[in-house]
């Protein structure tokens, strides 16, 4: 479901995916190739919500924020995260279930694992692996798991290209 609020109206590229079952409302901006699957909600109800392209937000996830939040590029976001913060960079890893909260910062290229608490306000670094409740950096990541981060959008990517072409 596609709907505007206080005047604004979600603006999808052609080429991007998003699930009849998934809820995008307001001044949200989706880029080329990206992917919204089922039961996804991306709110932009306070501020404007911008997701860069070959993006995935998995099934179940909340996207919303107090004010502006920007998500990069190459970046999955796992099964019922919530994105409640400020900037996601790009080729980043969200785990499923992970939770980042108000004026949070993620550079580029981090893994957040699975079910980790990013508290308020913190600002995780670029090449980190982060864990834990609350979240914190475990270590930076290898060679490959960067080449992996900037692979991993592509497999969903080519999965919502189907699924788009099938009209699901």
């Amino acid at each position: 479901m596609i709907k505007d609020i206080k005047g604004k109206s979600p603006k999808i590229a052609d080429t991007a995916f998003v699930s009849e079952a998934a809820y995008v409302v307001g001044d949200v901006e989706i880029g080329e190739h990206s992917s919204v699957w089922p039961g996804a909600v991306i709110r932009a109800d306070f501020g404007k919500i911008t997701i860069g392209h070959n993006t995935s937000i998995e099934d179940n996830s909340v996207i919303h924020s107090a004010g502006d939040l920007a998500i990069g590029n190459n970046n999955v976001i796992g099964h019922g995260a919530v994105v409640h913060c400020r900037r996601v960079g790009s080729n980043v890893l969200i785990g499923n279930n992970a939770t980042i909260l108000d004026g949070a910062e993620i550079a580029d290229y981090c893994i957040i694992g699975a079910g980790c608490l990013i508290p308020p306000d913190t600002k995780i670094p670029e090449r980190s692996v982060v864990i834990g409740v609350p979240g914190h950096v475990k270590r930076q990541i290898t060679r490959e798991q960067q080449e992996e981060l900037s692979l991993g959008a592509a497999s969903y990517t080519d999965l919502a290209q189907s699924y788009k072409k099938k009209g699901l």
